[in-house]
């Protein structure tokens, strides 16, 4: 009997995963909105046009036919930090390198773990001169600090920045002859494949934002470009993914808001990027294929539930210091979208921040003013992604509408009556409320810069490919110069 129900329940599982989807020419299964589609939309109306996992065929031949879904294990609850110590000796580490910023390292989070490898009798080594939003320069130097201590596990403790650096560390200690551009993604490096194991890397993040802690991306500042680039491979994903709500409880209003658009933008992307069977080139080898893939049917369950969460608990996460119930859920969100963006991908809101935040000169967002580890000039990761937002999903909208209608709704926005030609520009009004109300500045330029910059801003995003061929349509020079301008200012 109980044998029966489970395979009754594996079933079920398959036939929802299957189900999932935006109706829509680009995505091409059934959605989410209440009946299944939009008033006046008669997409997927048949069943030949749901995406069925079994017979799901690539267009072309050229485009890719499977996705891979790889995430870390993730191991939730309050005051869990306390057991890594016993985790690395578990897996019978000899030195573990642990990763923080000067600011984490003087708080609760970097004070337990040191705690639990002392109480596990782990010998460590500390480093604590990771850069919030790192560049090229800071991690060379975290990759020389680990060739000369050669440690055989890593802890990163700290945000996104943190655990991006320990994974490059990572990388390059044990890949000792590789140069750093080997790594990185074409055309800015070269893109080869990581072939090696790395060792073993548990993260621990203090921000409910980037998700880091659950996928193989690494991001950085290239300054000789002045734009964000980054190295992405399933094989830095790191080994166990500890996700404590003590260690989000001294984030500052602001970083909440950063963090969680970055979380917001991640969802959002995902669910409207290209689908991956309509991804190009197929790879000839499995482990060509690329972390970002485009949007799935696994992928689509996660990005949806932490969009729905970020919606409802950001902005009390925002605006209540004490709700501890919604910083929980902002840091579960971040881990959902981790997941889902992680195999799907992201498209031209992160591939267009890289520059914003790379070009910047003179903008100092409050609440990181003065943070110590943190640059006296800094537009943050979020702020920048948020910021295009509006303008991007308007452009993306006609490849799907149905989604931007199914993720207006979940704005708020009643959508019974609207035409599938206006879901650009409801969701467009949507995302501009959800933003001022959470204090966002008032576009690009309201982060100092002048338009005269906006043809760097362009030169500066189109060799993203990693990010920028996700999108639903082609961004050209004249597209993305388009988008900028329209960023300018959005309220």
């Amino acid at each position: 009997m109980i044998r029966n129900a489970t395979r009754n329940n594996v079933w079920r599982t398959i036939a929802d995963v299957s189900a999932v989807g935006g109706a829509c020419p680009c995505h091409g299964s059934g959605g989410l909105l209440a009946g299944g589609h939009v008033s006046g939309c008669d997409a997927g109306s048949s069943s030949t046009s749901r995406l069925n996992l079994s017979t799901a065929k690539p267009n072309i031949k050229d485009t890719d036919y499977a996705f891979e879904m790889a995430a870390s294990s993730v191991r939730y609850g309050v005051g869990v930090t306390s057991e890594v110590g016993f985790d690395c000796r578990n897996m019978r580490a000899k030195k573990v390198a642990v990763f923080t910023d000067p600011n984490i390292a003087t708080l609760h989070p970097f004070k337990a773990v040191m705690e639990s490898l002392k109480r596990a009798g782990v010998p460590h080594t500390v480093y604590d001169r990771v850069r919030v939003e790192p560049t090229d320069s800071s991690i060379k130097d975290a990759i020389a600090f680990v060739k000369a201590q050669q440690p055989d596990a890593f802890i990163a403790v700290g945000g996104g920045s943190t655990i991006d650096t320990a994974k490059a560390a990572n990388l390059y200690l044990c890949h000792p002859d590789n140069e750093l551009l080997d790594f990185v993604n074409a055309p800015i490096g070269k893109g080869l494949p990581v072939r090696e194991k790395l060792m073993p890397l548990i993260a621990i993040p203090t921000t409910a934002g980037t998700g880091s802690e659950t996928t193989g991306v690494s991001i950085f500042d290239y300054e000789p470009k002045n734009f964000k680039t980054g190295i992405a491979s399933r094989a830095l994903k790191p080994t166990l993914g500890i996700i404590d709500p003590l260690n989000t409880r001294t984030m500052a209003p602001q970083v909440h808001v950063s963090s969680g658009l970055d979380v917001l933008c991640h969802a959002l992307e995902s669910y409207t990027a290209i689908p991956y069977n309509m991804r190009s080139p197929r790879p000839k080898d499995p482990i060509d294929r690329p972390a970002y893939q485009g949007s799935n049917p696994i992928s689509d369950i996660w990005s949806l539930k932490a969009l729905r969460m970020c919606v409802e608990h950001l902005p009390n996460a925002y605006k209540d210091p004490s709700n501890f119930r919604a910083q929980e859920q902002m840091l579960l969100a971040a881990t959902f979208a981790g997941i889902g963006f992680g195999n799907a991908g992201v498209h031209l809101c992160h591939g267009m921040s890289y520059p914003i935040s790379g070009l910047n000169k003179t903008y100092s967002h409050p609440g990181y003013v003065g943070v110590n580890g943190v640059g006296k000039k800094i537009v943050p990761h979020g702020i920048s992604v948020a910021l295009t937002s509006p303008a991007v999903f308007e452009w993306t909208a006609p490849a799907c509408p149905e989604r931007h209608l199914e993720v207006a709704a979940i704005f708020g926005v009643d959508v019974s009556r609207a035409r599938l030609g206006d879901a650009g520009k409801i969701l467009s009004d949507a995302l501009r409320k959800f933003l001022n109300e959470l204090d966002v500045p008032n576009g690009i330029g309201a982060l100092g810069f002048e338009k005269s910059i906006i043809g760097d801003m362009v030169l500066g995003t189109l060799p993203q490919h990693r990010v920028t061929k996700l999108a639903p349509h082609e961004a050209t020079a004249e597209v993305l110069q388009h988008l900028f301008e329209r960023s300018f200012t959005i309220y």
